[in-house]
């Protein structure tokens, strides 16, 4: 009995477990050095939920992937439903409503939209073959199109745009035409413009502050500014741990959540950086290498789904930071604090496991 479970996880991809531990390892130290030294109970709460996660995780394993997928359509409802709840009783906080409470914790819906999403796109893509449909094809942007206008009422355009990579991912793993693609996103292209008179005033000045900090260097440009003088100031070695000037003197904001690339720049430098990204990139590639490995369409969809989530939200963040996007809502990947954040980037990794196990 033992051998043929031992057998069973012989698929177990280490170097992915692996890689993801060591990035939350990281993100811990980062995570001590800007909460320090009188939040220090949020490094207790990541740990709690890093431990929850870990639960979730083996459960996730343990179960075939195409399972999951199955019941897509449940997962789907689940989350429009929870962000529907979140527009009517959720917890307003920085002008932001994205929060509903459930007990002591403050769960973020749209955090786990990402994946829930991604689940049911598998399973609505999976069971239809005619690659060259376009009905199938639009049907796809209508099932993202719902909770997008949800989560971009909150506001949080930033998640909300990370579902659209993700259906075009998906979409020409899936088979779609390439022209059909490109029609898609030329025509998105040119009616962008128009978007500009739905946006809130904040978004507004973000994309204003993105082309020239300089505007409100005091205001909106604040962060901004802040955050290219930590990541500059940090060189080659950085300044060390714990002794970053912008991080340890309260220049940073939000230096624990969507900031904290700017706290490793600082204090662990161009080198620290380069280790961190690397480590994504290993991480990011064996869910790739999953991708390539599974042999049938489900685990393969499902597997580049999820890398694209990831690997999006790694690109914009540490953009954002280093002044090369707008600055947007969307956390770094097992580094910056947050449960709901930590615990979809678990379940994520769990259903990876679950594919190099059960392909």
């Amino acid at each position: 009995m033992l051998k043929l479970e031992l057998k069973k996880y012989k698929d177990f991809d280490w170097v992915l477990a692996g890689s993801a531990m060591a990035v939350f390892c990281l993100g811990l130290l980062f995570l001590v050095s800007s909460t320090y030294p009188n939040k220090l109970d949020f490094v207790m709460r990541q740990a709690a939920w890093f431990l929850l996660g870990c639960l979730i995780f083996i459960f996730i394993i343990n179960i075939n992937y195409r399972k999951i997928v199955g019941v897509g359509n449940i997962f789907y409802s689940l989350i429009v439903a929870l962000l529907v709840s979140v527009l009517i009783f959720g917890s307003r906080r920085f002008g932001a409503q994205r929060w509903v409470s459930i007990g002591a914790f403050n769960m973020q819906p749209s955090e786990f939209g990402k994946l829930f999403i991604t689940i049911t796109l598998v399973q609505y893509l999976t069971s239809h073959k005619d690659y060259r449909s376009l009905k199938t094809m639009l049907m796809a942007f209508l099932i993202v199109m719902v909770p997008f206008v949800l989560i971009l009422k909150e506001p949080d355009l930033g998640t909300a745009l990370m579902l659209i990579p993700i259906v075009f991912v998906l979409l020409y793993i899936w088979g779609a035409p390439l022209r059909y693609l490109l029609g898609i996103i030329f025509c998105g292209v040119i009616s962008s413009p128009l978007a500009w008179f739905f946006l809130k005033d904040y978004q507004k000045e973000r994309l204003l502050v993105f082309m020239d900090p300089s505007i409100d260097p005091l205001g909106a440009g604040y962060t901004i500014i802040q955050s290219k003088i930590a990541i500059g100031s940090g060189g080659v070695l950085g300044k060390g741990w714990l002794s970053g000037t912008q991080n340890q003197l309260n220049f940073l904001a939000e230096r624990h959540t969507d900031f904290i690339f700017s706290v490793a720049g600082e204090e662990w430098g161009l080198a620290g950086c380069l280790i961190l990204t690397g480590l994504f990139y290993i991480l990011i590639r064996r869910a790739i290498f999953i991708a390539e490995k599974a042999n049938d369409p489900c685990g393969r969809l499902l597997a580049v789904g999820i890398a694209t989530m990831v690997g999006i939200q790694v690109i914009v963040n540490i953009s954002m930071t280093m002044g090369f996007m707008p600055v947007v809502g969307l956390p770094l990947p097992f580094v910056s604090y947050g449960g709901s954040s930590l615990l979809v980037n678990m379940m994520a990794l769990g259903l990876l496991e679950s594919i190099a196990i059960h392909r």
